[in-house]
């Protein structure tokens, strides 16, 4: 074999960072020490996969279509390590969930899976679902959970489990009394909503269709909780997964508004990058997954 999988690892690194050195330091080697491998690797085989610009790297198409097929190449590679040294099945994960998924639902998903291997590590990332996708784009992430929807060639899709939003108010909202809202009571609220960007906002914008230049947004705030203590200050009222509200409606601190006329039902998504590797612990936690919705 002409090629090793430092050289992969470095082309990688490389591919990531999009600069030698910073690729050096994310795998505690020296800059000549990488800059060596990466030099090697292309001239081994006569090629260039990098376009370069002073201090910066850019993969080339070659480089691009190399990318997915040396990261698979890898991850088996470091499995295959991590079933020799510790003589389980299942690795470490690196996770992203949007918000509502990562607050609410993977906790006990994550403990399902540590517990069945004992010393395995899940790391989880949460954020909204574009930035989710663009990680597991860049593989940066194993796998995402996602509550919005997603179109890119490059990226798989697969429903996972259904949900639904919810409006609501304070106990003490002119609107917390009504049996039904209008669209007239929609148009006359004041809102408190997710960022663009976010699952939730997306559901929330495709259920309020025709309504959306005549709404008034207050706020838009990144975090769940934070538009639920708003709500509860009488600020406005606020749109958000049934998930997310379960213990709030059952105390009462917050009152569910019924909408009627607009639909509020949505997925979620597992989202994964078409040429990733599907390693035993992926196709585990998706497993767990299914068996918790």
């Amino acid at each position: 074999m002409r090629y090793t999988l430092r050289q992969l690892e470095v082309f990688l690194a490389c591919a990531h960072h999009e600069n030698v050195s910073r690729a050096a330091e994310s795998l505690s080697m020296s800059q000549s020490a990488a800059s060596t491998a990466l030099k090697e690797f292309e001239q081994q085989f006569e090629l260039r996969l990098f376009e370069r610009t002073g201090k910066r790297l850019r993969l080339n198409e070659l480089g691009r279509q190399l990318w997915p097929r040396a990261e698979e190449l890898l991850e088996r590679a470091q499995e295959l390590e991590q079933t020799l040294a510790t003589h389980r099945e299942l690795g470490s994960l690196k996770i992203g969930a949007t918000l509502t998924i990562g607050n609410y639902l993977t906790a006990s998903v994550m403990a399902r899976y540590m517990e069945e291997q004992p010393g395995t590590q899940v790391q989880l990332e949460v954020a909204n679902t574009a930035a989710i996708a663009e990680r597991v784009l860049n593989f940066e992430l194993d796998l995402g959970l996602i509550e919005g929807e997603i179109n890119h060639p490059d990226l798989e899709i697969i429903p996972w489990r259904h949900d639904e939003l919810v409006v609501f108010c304070a106990p003490n909202h002119p609107l917390a009394s009504r049996k039904r809202l209008a669209d007239k009571d929609l148009i006359g609220a004041t809102w408190i909503t997710r960022e663009s960007g976010s699952g939730t906002r997306q559901t929330f914008e495709r259920a309020m269709v025709g309504l959306l230049p005549q709404l008034h947004i207050l706020l838009e705030l990144q975090h769940t909780e934070a538009i639920k203590r708003a709500v509860e200050a009488g600020l406005g009222i606020s749109c958000l997964s049934r998930v997310s509200l379960t213990d709030a409606l059952k105390r009462g601190s917050l009152i569910e508004l019924p909408v009627p006329d607009r639909d509020f039902h949505r997925e979620f998504y597992f989202v994964l990058h078409r040429q990733k590797y599907r390693s035993a612990g992926i196709k585990r936690w998706m497993e767990l997954c299914d068996s918790a919705g």
